[in-house]
This record gives C-alpha cells, structure tokens and sequence, in this order.
C-alpha cells in the first residue's frame, strides 16, 4: 500500500462529515486497536487503549510511538461510526469490540 493512498473516515461525534487519511497508517492503526481491545465491557479507557497499541504500531509509520494519539483517536472515532467498537456510558469512558 502506498503512503499516497487515501481512505475515507467518519467520526461518530460529527455526523456525515468525512475525511481523507493516509490509508497505511489507518490500516496499521486499525489493527492496533482492534488486536488490544477486549469483546466486553467494561472496556478500556482511551489512556488504556493509546498504551496497550505502542507494541503494536509499525516503527517505520510511529518512530517511538510519536504522533500516534491522534491516529489512535481518529480510527477510534471512525470504527465506532461503523460499529466496530462500542463507547460504555461510564466514568471515564470505555470502549471494547462490539
């Protein structure tokens, strides 16, 4: 997959807006999460998630992890509009796989 090659996003807290990302990195990052989020709640936190995914990241994409919050966000927020993963209503939130 190329670094030019685009993937179109949603983000669940703005509904019908889309944006273009580099489609490795989202792939990558999709993976992460998915690999480390549990199937049932209570789930992990969002500061749960962005430390159970760093083994997981690709170094040649993340160098050290650097800049992988907001990919980590982004693809969270997009899998959540496909229903992927799940938000509890709980303090502080949680996210497991739906």
């Amino acid at each position: 997959m190329s670094s030019s090659e685009k993937i179109q996003i949603e983000n669940v807290n703005c509904p019908g807006q889309t944006k273009n990302v580099d489609a490795e990195k989202y792939t990558a990052m999709k993976n992460a999460l998915l690999k480390v989020l549990p199937w049932k709640a209570p789930g992990m936190t969002q500061s749960e998630m962005q430390k159970a995914i760093l083994p997981h990241l690709p170094d040649e994409l993340w160098p050290g992890g650097s800049k992988s919050g907001w990919w980590a966000k982004t693809v969270q927020l997009d899998l959540e509009v496909k229903g992927a993963i799940v938000r509890t209503d709980s303090k502080p939130l949680t996210w497991h796989r739906a």
